[in-house]
């Protein structure tokens, strides 16, 4: 397959940089884990960038930032402990739609994917998470996330599914523990570009799991590429079905580091 010119991805390029400077989403991090990894002794340095062009203006408690023109900027650390495990740690900022900025939390991270002693196109593994976040972006301080990772990886294609589970672990979380499954797909249509979507959704508490009539879902078409020795995914979300948020661009860099 022929390689495909990078300055053809300059004008994606240049709309994620649009987004970045105006730009915070409903999560701060909006991704499905799929088996990448940090090699072994290798940092890692990610910059997550959100925003909700058209979102909710109301306020679900005391103290939130509206999601409409509300920007997330989130550095992530990683580090590589073993060919199976990686360390990370998410350091999220907000803005708000007058322009102030707040620090939102601190939330580390491990990651655990399985290695085969053969070669195999099917992946899993689990990411957990464990750290607090403000008042300005969420209703429960401290939580905690649980996320089974489990896909397919092919020459042409991929396929991962997160079953999520966040749990609430201060006040505010009395609704208990929640299911929230994303799904990505993708293909490579060239060799450093792979075009596909990713979808969210909120399926409510464990011990009651929502109908289709109160379920949230959120679609993202996203472009992954490689633009000047960095990684990038980039999406444009449309919610529907009880979904906060009308419209939203999210974008995930991952800068070289070593």
């Amino acid at each position: 397959m022929s390689r495909k010119p990078k300055y053809l991805y300059l004008p994606l390029a240049a709309l994620l940089a649009a987004s970045s400077i105006n730009a915070l989403a409903a999560e701060d991090e909006i991704q499905v884990y799929t088996d990448e990894m940090n090699e072994v002794g290798q940092y890692g340095v990610e910059l997550h960038v959100n925003y909700v062009p058209k979102g909710s203006t109301e306020l679900s408690h005391s103290g939130e930032i509206p999601s409409n023109h509300r920007t997330q900027v989130t550095p992530e650390f990683s580090y590589g402990i073993s060919k199976s495990l990686e360390a990370g740690l998410y350091v999220p900022l907000a803005m708000s739609e007058d322009g102030n900025l707040y620090a939102t939390g601190l939330r580390p991270r491990l990651k655990y994917i399985h290695q085969p002693d053969q070669p195999s196109i099917f992946f899993w593994g689990l990411n957990t998470e464990f750290g607090y976040s403000t008042l300005k972006v969420t209703d429960t301080m401290w939580g905690m996330e649980l996320r089974p990772i489990m896909g397919i990886r092919t020459d042409k294609w991929l396929v991962s599914f997160n079953p999520i589970i966040n749990v609430p672990l201060s006040k505010g979380g009395a609704r208990g523990a929640e299911f929230e499954p994303a799904l990505k797909v993708s293909r490579k249509v060239y060799e450093d570009l792979e075009l596909g979507f990713e979808h969210y959704s909120g399926y409510g508490p464990l011990r009651d799991l929502q109908g289709w009539n109160n379920q949230s879902h959120t679609v993202f078409a996203t472009a992954d590429f490689k633009v000047k020795g960095m990684e990038v995914n980039f999406g444009l979300g449309r919610g529907y079905h009880n979904g906060e948020d009308d419209w939203v661009v999210k974008s995930i860099i991952a800068f070289p580091f070593n």
